[in-house]
C-alpha cells in the first residue's frame, strides 16, 4: 500500500489514495499504521476517495479504529493531497465528509499547496445535537462534575462533539489524567473531544486538546473552531475579529461569522514523507 504521511500543525495522519488503492478493513489498518513504535506513527488514517458530489471524499479513522465525521487539520491536508498529486488542479476545492461537503480555498507556492482556508460550516450549539445530556437547550458555561471536581464547560459541535473548558494554566495540565475522564463522561453519549483553553489576549487563545479515540494531539482543527466559538460566546475574546489559536504544533486562525453562523479556519498543510506499507 502506497501512502503519504501529512500533518497540519503536527496533527498527523496517514493518507491513502483510494482512487488507486482498495482498503478492505480501514478500522483495523488505522490501528496498525497509527502505532508509533510498530507502525508508521500517526493520529489516524484518512482515505481520499472518489466522490459523486465533490472533487474527493475523505474517510477518517482515529488511532483506535473508531470513525470520525470531520477533521479540520485533516481536510486541509486532503486538499493539498488532491492538488499536489494532480487529482484536481483547482485553487478552490470541494471535499465531501461525513459532516457534509466543505469548500476550501488554497494558497499555492512553488506549485504546491502551502495554506488552506476552509469553510467549516456552522457551529452547532443545541445540546441534543452536539450531543450532550444537559438541563438546558444549550450548554454554555455549564457546570459538570468530573472525577469529583466541578468544571464549567461549553458544548459545541463542528461535526464532532467538543467540550471547551477555560482555565488559568494549560501548560502544567495533567491532560493524560483528566482527558479520558471527560472523553468517557456519561454526559457525552458519543464521547467527546475536550479543549482546555487559556485566554492570552482579546484575539489570542492557547489550547491543548484531548481527542476521543486518539488522546492528546498536537492540534485539532474542529477543536480550534469550537474553542474560538466558545471564547466568543463566553465573552473571553473580541467578537468579529480573527482569533489566533495557539496549539502545541502551531497556530490556526479562526473567524466566526456569527450572523450567518459560518466558521472559517485557515492554517498550513504539509507533507512529511511518501512511502509504502
Amino acid at each position: 500500500m502506497k501512502f503519504v504521511k501529512m500533518h497540519g500543525c503536527g496533527n498527523d495522519y496517514v493518507y491513502v489514495n483510494c482512487f488507486e488503492e482498495k482498503i478492505d478493513d480501514p478500522a483495523a489498518l488505522s490501528i496498525k499504521v497509527s502505532d508509533r513504535h510498530k507502525g508508521i506513527g500517526s493520529d489516524g488514517l484518512i482515505l481520499v476517495k472518489p466522490s459523486d458530489c465533490a472533487d474527493a471524499e475523505m474517510d477518517i479513522y482515529n488511532a483506535d479504529g473508531s470513525q470520525a465525521k470531520m477533521c479540520g487539520n485533516g481536510i486541509r491536508c486532503v486538499a493539498k493531497f488532491v492538488y499536489d498529486f494532480g487529482i484536481a488542479k483547482k485553487e478552490q476545492l470541494k471535499i465531501d465528509t461525513q459532516s457534509g461537503v466543505k469548500t476550501l480555498d488554497l494558497t499555492i507556492k512553488n506549485g504546491k499547496v502551502s495554506t488552506v482556508r476552509v469553510n467549516m460550516g456552522g457551529a452547532e450549539l443545541t445540546a441534543v445535537k452536539v450531543p450532550v445530556i444537559a438541563d438546558t437547550e444549550q450548554a454554555i458555561d455549564a457546570p459538570i462534575l468530573v472525577d469529583g471536581k466541578e468544571y464549567r464547560y461549553t458544548a459545541v459541535s463542528m461535526g464532532n462533539p467538543h467540550a471547551i473548558v477555560f482555565m488559568d494554566d494549560v501548560t502544567g495540565l495533567q491532560i493524560e489524567e483528566i482527558g479520558p475522564k471527560f472523553e468517557n463522561h456519561p454526559a457525552f453519549p458519543d464521547r467527546v473531544n475536550t479543549e482546555f483553553i487559556k485566554v492570552l489576549s482579546e484575539d489570542t487563545i492557547q489550547m491543548r486538546v484531548w481527542e476521543r479515540g486518539s488522546g492528546e494531539t498536537m492540534a485539532c482543527g474542529t477543536g480550534a473552531c469550537a474553542a474560538a466559538v466558545a471564547s466568543i460566546l463566553n465573552n473571553k475574546v473580541k467578537a468579529g475579529v480573527p482569533i489566533t489559536v495557539k496549539l502545541l504544533g502551531g497556530d490556526l486562525t479562526i473567524e466566526w461569522d456569527r450572523e450567518r453562523n459560518i466558521v472559517y479556519m485557515t492554517g498550513p498543510a504539509e507533507t512529511a514523507f511518501i512511502g509504502e506499507y
